[in-house]
């Protein structure tokens, strides 16, 4: 038997697993509600791998809508019992946009204030408006730049002022991979009655392929793990690093890990269309570009079951909900999507 596992019936996934978890209402309560996400079997798009299974992780479960919810919590509680996180401090981050939604929510929740750094680009979008909307205070770094110069720019704020702030710093904070080390690996080993024979998911941070590698190889040493990044040093899928052109972070160690997996943006792109047509399910690029990842990675095994993380929803999914869509629509630049 295969716990918590979703189940598609033509085509179509319902609508309480395709909504993200994003709480309008905030106490306690939500943060148990980040992690034990389902796992979603990928049905029609393995009709030419019949020897082959893959899942996927669906991680816009999470209170926080995306995967990286996990490691925001994770980062935030070890630096309370730490003592280097404590009342009074703001906590200050670079981030594309989904780990500044958690570090927003989570936040509020426990009382701090919250300053995130994004590409200018970013906080015009949704995921900028969300993080504004659960209160945190946003600062632009150059669109042109990308996550780098948030890195960077986050850097320099924290020096002017560093007894000001508490700088989770996910790029190089262990506590980043060990959320998935300590949570998601297990999961994934127990719902999938412990049969995965390769992993793989996108390089963002690298937490989530460096702590489930770590966990899920302790778990069955033979167990084969795959980084996904994209293809091109210029490219267009959101959240995801070209290592060779980028700033490599401290917590990703490509040694430990088995050959990488390169996915083109068109490729993408197109597969966010396929998975709605196919599979009945609504991602954006990063989601679609690790679906991408998981069929090449069919296409060289003869036999397996593969599992992959999706981490997030598409915008049409995080727009549509209540308070946040009367937040977007007076604050946005932009007509939601309907």
């Amino acid at each position: 038997m295969i716990y918590n596992l979703i189940v598609m019936s033509k085509l179509k996934l319902s609508e309480e697993v395709l909504a993200p978890s994003c709480p309008v209402i905030m106490d306690e309560s939500v943060l148990k509600k980040i992690g034990n996400t389902p796992l979603i079997p990928i049905q029609n798009l393995t009709r030419d791998f019949p020897d082959v299974e893959i899942y996927a992780k669906a991680e816009w479960r999470n209170a926080g809508g995306s995967v990286k919810s996990r490691p925001a919590l994770q980062m935030i509680e070890d630096g309370e019992a730490s003592g280097k996180l404590t009342k009074g401090k703001i906590i200050l981050d670079s981030t594309s946009g989904n780990t500044g939604i958690a570090y927003a929510l989570i936040g509020k929740i426990k009382g701090y204030r919250v300053k995130l750094v994004m590409p200018a680009n970013v906080s015009k979008e949704r995921k900028g408006l969300m993080a504004d909307f659960y209160g945190a205070e946003i600062v632009t770094s150059s669109p042109f730049e990308g996550s780098d110069g948030a890195i960077l720019l986050a850097r320099e704020i924290l020096e002017r002022d560093p007894d000001a702030y508490f700088m989770p710093d996910q790029y190089n904070n262990d506590s980043n991979w060990r959320a998935h080390y300590l949570h998601t690996a297990n999961e994934i080993w127990k719902q999938t009655d412990g049969r995965i024979t390769h992993f793989c998911a996108g390089i963002g941070t690298g937490g989530t392929i460096m702590g489930n590698t770590r966990r899920l190889r302790e778990l069955n040493p033979e167990i084969k793990c795959h980084p996904i990044e994209p293809a091109e040093e210029l490219h267009g899928i959101e959240g995801l690093k070209h290592m060779a052109s980028s700033i490599v972070p401290g917590i990703y160690k490509e040694e430990e890990l088995d050959s990488k997996i390169s996915v083109a943006t068109e490729e993408a792109y197109d597969m966010v269309e396929t998975l709605e047509k196919e599979e009945g399910i609504l991602v954006g690029h990063s989601s679609a570009g690790a679906m991408v990842g998981a069929l090449k990675l069919a296409a060289q095994i003869k036999k397996g079951v593969i599992v992959t993380v999706f981490p997030d929803s598409c915008d049409t999914n995080y727009i549509n909900f209540g308070k946040f869509k009367e937040h977007s629509e007076t604050h946005s630049t932009t007509k939601p999507d309907s």
